[in-house]
């Protein structure tokens, strides 16, 4: 008999996989995730920030990153540069500070558009986890280790498992939606 608590992990990973996609888009204040995955070029290899430098959040509009090894900084000042999210850091000796410009309308709505993608793409995660299952129970009933009636209660259960998480999805991508657009 199958069990369904062995699909929860996965339904799960596709939950957080959005969330910390979610996290590396720009909203009202500053955070960390903003910046902690962007690869730097140190030591001769690429590397996240967050492996080289503390990032501290000191206002709601700043990141102060500060590297543990300062003969770098200019390299981490480069990958933030290049990095393709329009951040611009302020070099002061031995603290990169990055000032959060304000988002304009048309950024905002390109931001949710980005979220709205990432969402779908975590709802896509869901459906394949959901299909994953749900052929092992057709598999388990065609080789007579299910009933009939225990297949359509184990596929309501996976339904209804999907739902949820597919509600929780929902539910973080509005809250992220109304983030980015809230001035």
């Amino acid at each position: 008999m199958l069990n369904l608590e062995a699909s929860k992990p996965e339904f799960e990973k596709a939950f957080e996989h959005l969330r910390a996609e979610l996290a590396t888009l720009r909203g009202t204040r500053a955070t960390p995730a903003l910046v902690d995955e962007i690869q730097i070029e140190a030591y001769g290899a690429r590397q996240p920030l967050k492996a080289l430098a503390s990032i501290s959040v000191p206002d709601p509009r700043t990141l102060a990153i500060e590297p543990w090894d300062k003969s770098i900084i200019k390299d981490i000042e480069r990958g933030i540069v290049g990095s393709g999210k329009g951040l611009n850091p302020v070099n002061e000796g031995s603290i990169l500070r990055v000032v959060l410009p304000p988002l304009t309308e048309e950024t905002r709505k390109e931001l949710v558009k980005i979220a709205h993608k990432r969402l779908e793409e975590a709802r896509t995660g869901v459906r394949s986890v959901r299909e994953k299952f749900r052929d092992q129970i057709m598999a388990a009933e065609k080789n007579k280790e299910l009933s009939e009636d225990e297949k359509f209660k184990q596929l309501k259960a996976l339904d209804d498992l999907a739902g949820e998480y597919n509600n929780k999805l929902k539910g973080i991508g509005e809250n992220k939606e109304k983030e980015i657009m809230t001035v």
